[in-house]
């Protein structure tokens, strides 16, 4: 039986290979998670550079720290630096997480915020 950790990077493998297939040039929202934090990347693959970001460990959004609430705060946040960064679409990269609770509340307060996935 493998271990967590290797099906966990597997499945973050075939998530950023699926990615790299459709991603047309766009930008990537790529998350992490840990049990007392969430971080959000806008990050630019044709140039290797993050555009915008936001996590639960900044002053002003640490309040909710790692709950569905701290990650929707979180994905509001990403959300309007990109738009001030100038960054409309995204390709959604969600690791090798689950799409369930604080992934989905961070992904679902960026689409309410302006993004489009």
């Amino acid at each position: 039986m493998k271990s967590s950790n290797i099906q966990f990077e597997r499945r973050k493998r075939r998530t950023r290979y699926a990615i790299s297939q459709k991603a047309s040039g766009r930008a990537r929202l790529s998350i992490f998670r840990s049990e007392k934090n969430i971080y959000a990347q806008i990050i630019d693959d044709s140039i290797g550079k993050t555009l915008a970001s936001a996590s639960s460990l900044e002053k002003e959004l640490k309040a909710k720290g790692s709950t569905v609430a701290g990650a929707e705060i979180i994905g509001k946040a990403v959300a309007e630096r990109a738009l001030k960064a100038g960054v409309k679409e995204v390709v959604f990269d969600r690791g090798g997480y689950i799409y369930h609770g604080r992934v989905k509340a961070l992904a679902d307060a960026a689409r309410k915020t302006g993004l489009s996935f």
